[in-house]
């Protein structure tokens, strides 16, 4: 039974944000995800019961799980909405971990052994794969969160980490509140004392309007991730040995 409510429930936050965002394009995102998580805590508590509290505090890290699956889910949805067609898909680290299991990742040795690392410590929620003549090649590593700025600095270095390895990283944020300070803005650009280079080749944000360097502002259609993925792709393939943190999509 706690299989099947965690199911629903991320389903069901899915598909709320997904409809919120696309009824109500002018509000804040970060107010629509409140909204959907203070339903999510009024279900889970109740009003009435002696142990409300102690539902409160379950609720609460019932939602941070479920909530954060439900937004890797959306983007999945969303990004392969997007590359329909393309030959270009996006899956869960579950789906990753399959391929590699039954051998159907055609990927060098060297990318299967770090690809296990990431699975194994649960670095990245999701994964580009380019379909090539019936093969299948991991290219790109995808971190998807609600909000990052607590988790920032920790998001920060296995990223840096894929592009060392020649893959293309990015991160898809639903609320990008902490932007407003420039610290964080530096980590994702770089360009500050602090943070010299870039933490991401790209970090997509439903809640931001305007493009900051490698920050982009992103819609429901995703075509911007598309046509970045799409790059990615082919300078992945052709060039590989210059896919460093420096590459940046036009």
């Amino acid at each position: 039974m706690d299989d099947f409510d965690r199911e629903a429930q991320k389903s069901a936050i899915r598909i709320a944000i997904t409809k919120a965002l696309k009824e109500f394009p002018d509000e804040p995102v970060a107010e629509l995800w409140n909204a959907i998580y203070r339903a999510h805590l009024f279900r889970k508590s109740g009003i009435s019961n002696l142990d409300t509290i102690n539902k409160v505090i379950s609720a609460d890290q019932s939602w941070k799980k479920s909530s954060g699956h439900a937004f890797e889910e959306m983007v999945k949805e969303l990004a392969s909405l997007a590359m329909h067609g393309t030959g270009i898909e996006v899956i869960l680290q579950r789906d990753l971990n399959t391929l590699i299991k039954a051998n159907e990742l055609a990927n060098e040795p060297r990318d299967i052994s770090w690809l296990r690392e990431q699975i194994k410590a649960n670095i990245f929620d999701l994964y580009c794969i380019l379909n090539i003549n019936g093969k299948k090649y991991c290219y790109g590593c995808i971190q998807a969160k609600t909000s990052i700025r607590d988790r920032v600095t920790r998001d920060r270095e296995p990223s840096i980490h894929a592009m060392q390895s020649f893959f293309w990283s990015v991160v898809f944020v639903l609320d990008g509140d902490f932007l407003r300070l420039p610290k964080f803005v530096s980590m994702i650009n770089g360009g500050s004392e602090e943070f010299r280079e870039n933490g991401w080749h790209g970090m997509y944000v439903l809640s931001v309007k305007k493009q900051r360097d490698r920050i982009y502002p992103l819609l429901m259609d995703f075509n911007i991730f598309k046509s970045h993925a799409l790059q990615a792709a082919e300078h992945w393939q052709k060039r590989r040995q210059w896919f460093d943190r420096n590459w940046k999509a036009e």
